[in-house]
């Protein structure tokens, strides 16, 4: 065998092996009459021209010519994604899954009363399909390090203030991890959305936010606005110069906003088969991670092995800070 083949044949190996089906299930799909036998149903629970919706767009495509049937996206926004990810749960179908954030799967339970769905129980995970950190900034001329706006927060004491897209969101619960580990005081004022939360940063009316790279990034590179730290443990490539949450002395705060491709849990392995085989194929190819990186996210590994053993440590970090904090949504 040649070294080029033996090395293709690798490759082809590994990205089978990253992307392998959940424990129980087998490839051995069969189904009469064959599956998909209708068009498929593509829920989406936030608006069109949200990260989340621009993922689902993306990929419905090439997963429609793989499968012979049209992938239709159905936006059902509202309650943080939980509307859109109840669709995904009640869904008999067999040709109904969707796109969902990390909130509902892993905060919305804790943070929620009454939620119509179970996480734990209601999800099968096919794969992951974007991953951030968030980048906590300042106004630009709050200063230009960690050191410096910190000892600016710290002043300030309970007058500092910062910002969010919404109570319970990862800006929200990111913030209260960051001002546990970095001993700072500032209160929570939450907006319906990223454009609101700039523009009160850039006004001077908060002091700081965390919030996704893709809302920033031109702002930080034109200069109005600062990045102090990106929140995972390690710099990200979509920001290589700004420092982690580690190099800040937070080095126990590894915080990223992510997307998942989700199935019903009662989705039946004759579907969930050849969706998560023509999953390998989207995923992996060098077009769609190109289309992600350019929206400021990364797909390094989208196994829905490691997509529910990430699932289940981010459930447990903020069930924990949501109990700590006595945080209670309606």
């Amino acid at each position: 065998m040649t070294t080029s083949r033996r090395h293709l044949l690798q490759g082809l190996a590994s990205l089978a092996s990253a992307c392998a089906l959940p424990l129980g299930l087998t490839r051995a799909y069969a189904a009469d009459p064959p599956w998909p036998s209708k068009p498929l149903r593509f829920v989406v629970g936030y608006p069109a021209g949200s990260s989340p919706d621009m993922q689902a767009r993306m990929i419905a495509q090439p997963l429609a010519q793989i499968l012979g049937q049209p992938v239709v996206v159905d936006n059902r926004p509202g309650a943080s994604g939980n509307i859109g990810a109840d669709q995904v749960a009640r869904a008999t179908d067999d040709h109904t899954f969707g796109i969902i954030g990390n909130g509902p799967l892993t905060s919305s339970q804790a943070l929620y009363s009454r939620l119509p769905y179970n996480p734990a129980k209601d999800f099968a995970p096919l794969a992951l399909v974007g991953v951030s950190p968030l980048a906590w900034v300042v106004p630009a001329a709050a200063g230009t390090s960690a050191d410096k706006a910190l000892a600016s927060l710290r002043k300030k004491g309970k007058a500092a203030s910062y910002g969010s897209t919404g109570l319970g969101s990862g800006g929200h619960l990111g913030m209260e991890l960051l001002k546990d580990a970095l001993h700072f005081e500032a209160l929570h004022v939450p907006f319906t959305g990223a454009p609101g939360v700039v523009t009160a940063l850039i006004g001077g009316q908060l002091d700081c936010a965390l919030l996704p790279i893709s809302s920033v990034l031109p702002l930080v590179q034109s200069g109005k606005l600062t990045a102090l730290a990106v929140t995972s443990a390690q710099r990200t490539n979509l920001m290589p110069d700004t420092p982690s949450m580690r190099e800040i002395g937070a080095k126990d705060v590894n915080i990223e906003v992510w997307n998942a491709l989700m199935a019903p849990a009662g989705m039946h392995a004759v579907a969930q088969g050849p969706l998560s085989d023509a999953l390998v194929k989207v995923l992996g190819s060098t077009e769609i991670k190109e289309q992600l990186l350019r929206q400021a996210w990364t797909l390094d590994n989208p196994s829905p092995i490691l997509l529910q053993q990430r699932i289940a440590a981010d459930r447990k970090m903020y069930n924990e800070l949501i109990a700590r904090k006595k945080l209670q949504l309606e």
